[in-house]
């Protein structure tokens, strides 16, 4: 069996078949492009997720810090250390002493007066 083909069906059937070969790499271009194209829109959808939750994060941070700052500075105000309170203590007690002993001299002259 023998095809016999003439120039013109030759160059015909060979632009055909590049035609083909064209428009398949073209429909094969454009679905790689919309894959590409939807997975940079999602890396993008997520990129601003992440920078969304960093500033809510950086956010939380902040205010727990500034959180912190006012607690550190109301302690003083609200705690008393354990040396100053024994050192208080002690002062305290050592006046209740002076006016316990001043009120039993007082009752010792109070009764040779009397």
């Amino acid at each position: 069996m023998m095809v016999q083909l003439e120039f013109w069906q030759l160059i015909t059937l060979l632009l055909a078949f590049f035609a083909f070969v064209g428009a398949g790499g073209k429909v094969l271009f454009g679905q790689f492009e919309r894959r590409m194209s939807e997975r940079f829109s999602a890396m993008q959808q997520a990129l601003k997720d992440h920078t969304e939750s960093e500033a809510k994060a950086l956010s939380q941070l902040q205010s727990l810090e500034r959180d912190l700052l006012n607690l550190k500075a109301d302690i003083p105000l609200h705690y008393v250390r354990r040396e100053d309170y024994v050192r208080n203590q002690t002062v305290i007690e050592a006046k209740i002493d002076a006016v316990g002993l001043k009120i039993e001299n007082w009752q010792l002259r109070g009764s040779h007066h009397g």
